[in-house]
């Protein structure tokens, strides 16, 4: 059985990092992810929930940010939780196994710097 998901888009807001009880990296960020509909003119956004952990998760949470072009390779995964209420709910987000940085942060230096022109791969 397959489980792949490939997406870009770009970031919502920055990402946000936290550690678990054990000491793992967690870092969560939503990708606005276009879709065409109505026979490919008009588009609409999906955003998407995105996981990553542990050194993939720092290296998002320390490069990332707000409006970044992002490619994210993954799994989609569906968790269950309860609230506070005690309604049960699922949450659907992609793990990334694998982030590429498809743009430069702005305010970064021009092209003469050490970073390749195309994609920059953590």
């Amino acid at each position: 059985m397959i489980n792949r998901v490939v997406l870009t888009g770009r970031l919502t807001r920055d990402p946000e990092l936290r550690y678990t009880t054990t000491g793992k990296a967690v870092c969560n960020f939503t990708l606005a992810v276009d879709r065409r509909f109505s026979g490919g003119q008009e588009r609409e956004t999906d955003f998407i929930r995105i996981v990553t952990w542990q050194k993939l998760a720092e290296t998002c949470a320390n490069h990332l940010n707000k409006g970044r072009l992002t490619g994210v390779d993954g799994r989609l995964q569906i968790r269950s939780y309860e609230t506070q209420e005690g309604q049960r709910r699922e949450a659907a987000e992609v793990v990334a196994d694998n982030v590429v940085f498809l743009d430069r942060p702005s305010g970064s230096r021009d092209h003469n710097d050490n970073l390749d022109d195309e994609e920059v791969p953590f």
